[in-house]
């Protein structure tokens, strides 16, 4: 059975907080006035003022309000996250061939990184804060996914990953699971970040491997972060460093209004 993470609410809410946000921020050549007033009568439909604690009297307090939504949209696919409840697994028959490329850049930007000098740099709230290279992390326990992407975009597609429970690297490296963020910085400038009881979901992968192959270049060498309980941009990859904090990190997409959570 799916994991059931973002209510309707909370998915409707972010579209309508990534429209207004664009409508604000590139809808060149419209009236700036109408721009405003169209969205402070969205948000006031509804009682959203009374939500916020917001005035919608300028593009900035309108932005605030569609952050504070956002924000409460994530308190409440939190609240409703189970971290026990298992996403769909399929057959090797139902693999998507070929699997989608999918970046904020084009096929052929895809950023190369060299096997040799790679060292994925663990900080921040762990007990061993190192460096490890790709041979030590293929020596950690694999296991194998085969599980459904689900793009923010509306489209989604099944591929088969290979790598590290990221639950285990987690306890291998004596991070702190209490803490409330694990971060991530990726070798194509991506960033972003989530919450600990999904890094601890059974699901959650350091993936290494593709289809049973070493991860392409294009699906995120030398390791893609594979959570199918969570919308593809919040599965980075290229990963170079991996942080663990209380202080909330953010993301590429979710710092332009996306939706932190992200449950699919």
């Amino acid at each position: 059975m799916a994991i059931k993470t973002t209510p309707r609410l909370a998915i409707d809410g972010d579209a309508v907080l990534k429209e207004a946000i664009l409508r604000i921020s590139h809808a060149d050549g419209a009236n700036h006035t109408t721009r405003r007033d169209f969205l402070r009568r969205s948000l006031t439909l509804g009682g959203l003022t009374m939500l916020t604690g917001c005035t919608l009297v300028d593009d900035n307090s309108v932005a605030s309000a569609l952050m504070r939504i956002s924000r409460m949209n994530d308190d409440v696919q939190g609240w409703l996250f189970d971290p026990n409840r298992l996403a769909p697994t399929y057959p090797d028959a139902m693999i998507t061939r070929p699997f989608p490329f999918n970046a904020y850049y084009g096929e052929d930007e895809i950023r190369q990184v060299e096997e040799s000098g790679y060292r994925l740099e663990v900080t921040g709230m762990v007990a061993d804060k190192r460096k490890l290279s790709l041979p030590e992390l293929r020596a950690m326990p694999q296991i194998d996914q085969v599980t459904r992407h689900i793009c923010v975009e509306g489209w989604s597609a099944i591929g088969k990953w290979g790598g590290i429970s990221f639950a285990h690297f987690l306890r291998h490296i004596g991070a702190d699971l209490h803490a409330r963020y694990v971060g991530f910085k990726c070798a194509d400038d991506y960033f972003t970040s989530i919450d600990m009881p999904t890094a601890l979901h059974p699901q959650t992968l350091l993936t290494l491997s593709y289809d049973g192959q070493p991860l392409p270049p294009k699906y995120g060498f030398p390791m893609k972060l594979r959570m199918p309980t969570k919308l593809g941009y919040k599965n980075p990859k290229h990963i170079q460093a991996i942080f663990v904090t209380n202080t909330y990190p953010g993301g590429y997409w979710e710092n332009q209004g996306y939706n932190w959570f992200g449950g699919s």
